[in-house]
C-alpha cells in the first residue's frame, strides 16, 4: 500500500484490495484536508457552535431538525454489506491519520458528511421564496422572477469518436458551486486489483461520486434541477400527532441551547413558526438511502453499460450524467428519484392537510443515446421535452446553445480544444438587454457614446475588456433601479429563515436573473422600464473607467479567513460558458467552476483536469492554491502529473 503524491501534490493510491484501498484514501484525505472534515463532520451532526459559537448555531438547528446525521446512518444501515465495509474502512483511515484533538468518525459518517453537500441543492428553498413572492405579488406577479435563482451552473458534454482526433470519445465539463477554501471537491487517483480510477472525490467520502475516468470508461455528472424535494405548510392542528424530542447544542464561549426536533408523517419539521412550520419531505428521508451502493459499481464499471447500472442505485441529488466509453458509446441521462405527486406542489410548497400527495417514482427518466458522429450536452437546461417530467423551471439555453455552436465548429475535437470551450467567455445571456439599449432613441453626449460601445462590443468577458465592465455596469444600475420600485419593497427584507436561505431571498440576484423575462413583459408589476433604462445608461457612462478583471476577482468562503488564496482576476460572467458568477453590487466573483476535466478514452494519460486552490487543505502548503492560476485563465493541468 502508498500513498504517491505527483508534483500538484494529488495522492495517487495504491493498495492490495479495495477495502485497503478505501483505509488508505481516508488516511491520505485527513493529510489534505484535516479541518475541513472537522468541520463537514460537525455540520453532519448539527454540532458546529461547538467550534465556531454562536455563528454555528443557524446551520446546527437546521441540521438536527432536518435529521442528516439520523438519514446519513439510514443510509449506511440500509446498504449492502460490501458498501458498509466500503465506507467503515474509509473511516478507519480518516481515524488512523486524525490529529489528537479529533473525535473519531463512525462508519456511517462518510453517508453524513455527502448529504451535507447537497441538502440545499434541490427545490425546496426555491419554493418557500416562491411562497414568499407571491404573498408579496400574487401569482402572477411571482411568476415574473425565475424559481431556480442565478443562471449561472454546471457544463458537461460528451462527444462521439467520429468528431474527434482519435476517433475514440471525449467527455469535458466543470461542476459550478459556491468558491470555498478548501474546495468542495478533491483530485484523486485509486488504485487496487479490480480497478484503476482518477477523478474527483468530496472530501470525507470514499471513491469517485461524479467525475471519474476508469480507463475504459468515464462519467461526469451536472445537476438536473429536478424538482424532488417538498415542503408544507405545518399548523397547530397537523402537528398534532408529531414525533418530539428535544436536543442540546453546546455553544463554544456560550450556554447550551435547547432545540425541539419534530418530526411529522410528511418529514421533518426544518422550520419553526409561532402557529406551526415548514415540514421537509426528500427522497432520502423517505427512502432512508442516498445511493451508496452506486459508489462500488462505478469504480468497478468498464463500460457505459456498467455505469448506467450502477448508476439505477442512484436517490439524490437528481444529476444529469454524461457517459462515453472506449467502444465508442456516448449517452446522456438522469439518475435519480424523483416523485410523482399532484401538481400543485411542484412549484409551491403543499398544505400538510392535504398529505404529502406523492406516490412512487417518476419511472420514465431523460435519456439520450448520440451517434458516433454526435455529442450530448448538459448546462442544466431542459434539453428535451421530457425533462418536463421531473421539473418545471432549468437554467436558460444559453449555454448549451454556445457549447453546442462550438462543438459543431470542431469536427475533429482534441483534448486541448475540448478545454478550450469550457473556458469559453462569450456573454451568450445579454442579448435582449442589448437590443433594448440599442432601440433607445435620443441619446445624446455620454449616454450615445455608452450605447455606442455596447453596439461595438464583441461581446468577449475578458479581464481586460473596458466594454465588459461597462455592460455589467449598466446590468448592475438596472437591477438596482429596478428592486427599488415601490412595488418590491416588502421583497428587499432579509430572508425569513435566516442567512442559511439569504441566497434564495435575495431580491437583487432574482431580479438579474430575470432580465430576460421583465424585458419582455414590458412593464413586470406595472413598471414602465424605459426610464429605468435610461438612468441606467447614464449610472454607466459616469462611472470610473475600469477593466472586468478590476471588479470580477475571485472570491472564496473559508475556513481560514479571508485572504489565504489570491484573488485573481476571472474571465467570464452568469452567461458565460466559463460561468464564473456575478452578483448584483459585488466586485468579486463568489461562484463558479470548482472543477475542470477533460477525460480522454483513448488514452487516459492524455486527460487533464485542475480545481480552484489546490489539493491541499493547509494554507501554509504549497499545494493549497499552486493550480490557482492556471484554473483562473481557463486551463486544465495534466492527470499524469508525474
Amino acid at each position: 500500500m502508498a500513498i504517491h503524491r505527483d508534483a500538484w501534490g494529488i495522492p495517487h493510491i495504491t493498495a492490495t484490495s479495495v477495502l485497503a484501498m478505501a483505509r488508505e484514501q481516508g488516511r491520505a484525505c485527513v493529510e489534505d484536508r484535516a479541518e475541513q472534515l472537522r468541520l463537514d463532520r460537525l455540520r453532519g451532526e448539527g454540532r458546529t457552535a461547538e467550534l465556531t459559537g454562536t455563528a454555528g448555531l443557524e446551520w446546527d438547528c437546521f441540521a438536527r431538525r432536518a435529521l442528516l446525521d439520523e438519514t446519513g446512518r439510514r443510509a449506511y444501515d440500509g446498504s449492502a454489506a460490501e458498501t458498509q465495509a466500503f465506507l467503515a474502512a474509509y473511516a478507519d483511515g480518516v481515524n488512523d491519520a486524525l490529529p489528537a484533538d479529533h473525535e473519531p468518525w463512525h462508519p456511517w459518517t462518510p453517508a453524513t458528511v455527502f448529504l451535507v453537500h447537497h441538502i440545499l441543492f434541490g427545490t425546496f428553498p426555491s419554493k418557500l421564496w416562491r411562497h414568499h413572492a407571491g404573498e408579496a405579488l400574487g401569482e402572477e406577479g411571482a411568476d415574473l422572477f425565475r424559481l431556480e435563482g442565478p443562471p449561472n451552473g454546471s457544463n458537461a458534454y460528451a462527444v462521439g469518436g467520429g468528431r474527434t482526433a482519435t476517433g475514440r470519445p471525449l467527455i469535458a465539463g466543470d461542476p459550478h458551486r459556491q468558491f470555498e477554501d478548501p474546495n468542495v471537491y478533491a483530485q484523486v487517483r485509486l488504485e487496487c486489483p479490480e480497478f484503476d480510477v482518477a477523478g474527483f472525490a468530496f472530501p470525507g467520502v470514499p471513491g469517485i461520486q461524479h467525475f471519474g475516468h476508469a480507463g475504459g470508461v468515464a462519467w461526469a455528472i451536472t445537476n438536473a434541477t429536478a424538482d424532488y424535494q417538498d415542503v408544507f405548510r405545518e399548523t397547530a392542528e397537523t402537528l398534532a400527532g408529531a414525533r418530539r424530542r428535544t436536543e442540546t447544542i453546546e455553544v463554544r464561549g456560550g450556554e447550551p441551547v435547547a432545540i425541539e426536533v419534530v418530526v411529522t408523517d410528511r418529514g421533518p419539521v426544518v422550520f419553526h413558526l409561532a402557529d406551526g412550520g415548514w415540514s421537509l419531505r426528500t427522497p432520502s428521508l423517505v427512502l432512508g438511502a442516498l445511493g451508496l451502493d452506486a459508489l462500488l459499481p462505478l469504480l468497478r464499471a468498464r463500460t457505459a453499460d456498467d455505469v448506467d447500472r450502477a448508476l439505477d442505485h442512484w436517490v439524490e441529488p437528481v444529476n444529469n450524467v454524461v457517459i462515453a466509453d472506449a467502444a465508442g458509446t456516448v449517452r446522456r441521462r438522469v439518475a435519480g428519484r424523483v416523485p410523482r405527486r399532484r401538481d400543485g406542489i411542484r412549484r409551491t410548497p403543499g398544505h400538510a392537510g392535504d398529505g404529502h400527495g406523492w406516490a412512487g417514482w417518476v419511472d420514465e427518466l431523460p435519456r439520450t443515446e448520440a451517434s458516433p458522429d454526435g455529442y450530448v450536452v448538459t448546462a442544466n437546461d431542459r434539453a428535451t421535452p421530457a425533462y418536463d417530467a421531473i421539473g418545471l423551471d432549468f437554467a436558460p439555453p444559453h449555454r448549451a446553445r454556445r457549447i453546442t455552436e462550438l462543438l459543431e465548429a470542431q469536427p475533429r475535437l482534441d483534448v486541448s480544444a475540448a478545454g478550450a470551450v469550457l473556458a469559453d467567455v462569450r456573454q451568450t445571456g445579454g442579448e435582449a438587454l442589448l437590443a433594448r439599449i440599442a432601440a433607445l432613441d435620443g441619446l445624446v453626449g455620454r449616454d450615445r457614446e455608452v450605447a455606442d460601445r455596447l453596439a461595438a462590443w464583441d461581446r468577449e468577458m475578458t479581464v481586460d475588456s473596458e466594454e465588459a465592465a461597462l455592460f455589467v455596469r449598466l446590468r448592475d444600475h438596472l437591477v438596482q433601479g429596478i428592486c427599488a420600485a415601490g412595488v418590491l419593497r416588502a421583497l428587499r427584507a432579509p430572508s425569513p429563515y435566516g442567512d442559511l436561505l439569504a441566497p434564495w431571498f435575495s431580491l437583487e440576484a432574482r431580479v438579474a436573473a430575470s432580465i430576460d423575462t421583465l424585458l419582455a413583459h414590458g412593464r413586470p408589476w406595472g413598471l414602465p422600464l424605459e426610464p429605468l433604462l435610461r438612468d441606467a445608461v447614464s449610472a454607466a457612462g459616469r462611472a470610473h473607467e475600469e477593466r472586468w478583471g478590476d471588479v470580477h476577482r475571485y472570491q472564496a468562503l473559508s475556513q481560514h479567513g479571508v485572504g489565504t488564496a489570491p484573488a485573481l482576476p476571472l474571465p467570464g460572467d452568469t452567461h458565460c460558458v466559463l460561468a464564473t458568477g456575478w452578483f448584483p453590487g459585488l466586485d468579486v466573483s463568489v461562484r463558479g467552476p470548482v472543477a475542470r476535466y477533460v477525460w480522454c478514452l483513448a488514452d487516459r494519460e492524455a486527460s487533464r483536469w485542475a480545481v480552484p486552490l489546490g489539493a491541499s487543505g493547509d494554507p501554509g502548503s504549497p499545494h493549497h492554491h499552486d493550480q490557482q492560476q492556471t484554473w483562473a485563465l481557463g486551463g486544465t493541468l495534466p492527470l499524469a502529473g508525474g
